[in-house]
Parts: structure tokens; C-alpha cells; sequence
């Protein structure tokens, strides 16, 4: 079984948790497109969900798989987001954004009941780190904004290498990728994160920091599809307002 149907198949197990009348999160990703292709045959046979989108690129598969959309101005919350990762730790810390729309994927994945995390079992890793970090900065006073990521991976204990994503298949001088929102991602290579969470904190505070891909205590469950099938993780969350 090759990368592509391990995907699909840990999006097929996402899509049992999904019953009629559901509002869903639709994530941005190659697995995540698995997942929408599904639940788009699920509504062509009578389910009646709508979703939120978290990139242009997912609203369009969406829409040409027949799913009904809204955004979360309409509602007010979601009941389960459903979407990819591209480094998962035992504490379902996650990092995401290899795509580039963490902006969208963490305020879908903040406005939902349940986040469900779906990926072929190589995601899955002991500690985070050694998939780069996508940090979406705003382009004006980068310089700034990189110095002071800077000092925070010092105090986090942490350093590497930073570099501005380049769009693909762009020039030879290669252009700057631009998320959905406007802004570019800084892209650092860790190698391994001893305190998410407190790296996370440190990142979001500084003012040219719009979001980074360190996703802190929002995932409730993953489905990891591998050669000997499929595992569920689920995390032990304390109720609402614990």
C-alpha cells in the first residue's frame, strides 16, 4: 500500500466519526483532500453537513466535491475539524503549516468541539522538531520580526536555520510564497523542540509573529494509517471549564 492510500485510509476512519447534521472543520493538505473527496460521496448519498474551509485551496475541492460551505461568521462554533499534520508528538502536539495556511487551520481548529488529526503513521514522531517550522510573519520589518524569533529560540533553548518560504515554480530568483491571508512564512529548522508550549508562547508574543505551527492542546484524537493498519490515539482531555 503506497503514501497515498495509507492517507486515504485514515481519512475513511475520520469520516465514521461524522454524523448528519454536523458542522465541520475541513482541513488544508494532501490528506486532508482525501478526506473531503469522501465526505463529499457521503453527501451525494444523503448526509446533510456543511463545512468551513481552511484555505482557498480546500474551498475549492470542496466545492467541486458537491460539500455545502459557511464560514464562522454564520456559526458559531464547529463540532469536528478533521485535518492533516505534518509532525504529531505523544502529546498530540502538532506541527502544521507545511501547506501553508496555518492561520486558517488554527482558528477553524480553535472555534471546534473536537480536532481530529489524520496522517499516514511517519508523522508520527517522539519529539517535534525535525520538520521545519513554519512561522507566518508580516513582511513589513521582517528584519525585526527575525531578530526577535531569534532571541526567542535562545530562551526556548533552540536554534537553526531561518529561511523565507519561495513560492513554487517561480523564477529563477524564486518568488516569496504568499499565504491566503497576505503574508509570507519564515520557515525554521529546529531539529528538536524540548517545550512546545513554551516555544509557542514566546512566538506569539512578538508583534510581527502573525501565527506559527505549533499547535498547543488542540487536538483531541489522531488516526495514524500504516503498513500494519490503522491506530487511534486519543488524548485524555479534561472537560470544559476544568
Amino acid at each position: 500500500m503506497n503514501m497515498d492510500q495509507l492517507k486515504r485510509q485514515a481519512a475513511a476512519r475520520a469520516l465514521e466519526q461524522v454524523r448528519d447534521g454536523m458542522q465541520l472543520g475541513l482541513g488544508t493538505g494532501s490528506t486532508a483532500k482525501h478526506f473531503v473527496e469522501l465526505l463529499g460521496e457521503r453527501v451525494a448519498a444523503g448526509l446533510k453537513v456543511i463545512g468551513v474551509p481552511t484555505s482557498e485551496a480546500t474551498r475549492l475541492d470542496a466545492t467541486r466535491c458537491g460539500v455545502p460551505l459557511t464560514t464562522l461568521d454564520e456559526i458559531d462554533h464547529l463540532d469536528i475539524t478533521i485535518d492533516g499534520a505534518d509532525e504529531i508528538d505523544p502529546a498530540l502536539n502538532l506541527i502544521k503549516g507545511g501547506g501553508g495556511a496555518l492561520l486558517r487551520e488554527k482558528i477553524v481548529a480553535a472555534a471546534s468541539d473536537r480536532m481530529i488529526v489524520i496522517a499516514d503513521d511517519t508523522k508520527w514522531v517522539p519529539t517535534l522538531g525535525k520538520f521545519p517550522l513554519p512561522i507566518e510573519v508580516i513582511p513589513f520589518g521582517l528584519g525585526a520580526t527575525r531578530r526577535a524569533i531569534e532571541k526567542a529560540f535562545a530562551e526556548c533553548g533552540v536554534s537553526g536555520q531561518m529561511a523565507v518560504r519561495k513560492a513554487k515554480g517561480g523564477d529563477k530568483d524564486g518568488h516569496v510564497f504568499v499565504t491566503d491571508g497576505g503574508h509570507w512564512i519564515v520557515d525554521a529548522q529546529l531539529g528538536q523542540i524540548g517545550d512546545p508550549a513554551g516555544l509557542a508562547s514566546a512566538l506569539s508574543a512578538i508583534p510581527g509573529v502573525v501565527e506559527h505551527g505549533l499547535f498547543i492542546g488542540l487536538a483531541s484524537s489522531a488516526v495514524l494509517a500504516g503498513g500494519e493498519g490503522i491506530r487511534v490515539i486519543v488524548e485524555r482531555r479534561k472537560p470544559k471549564g476544568d
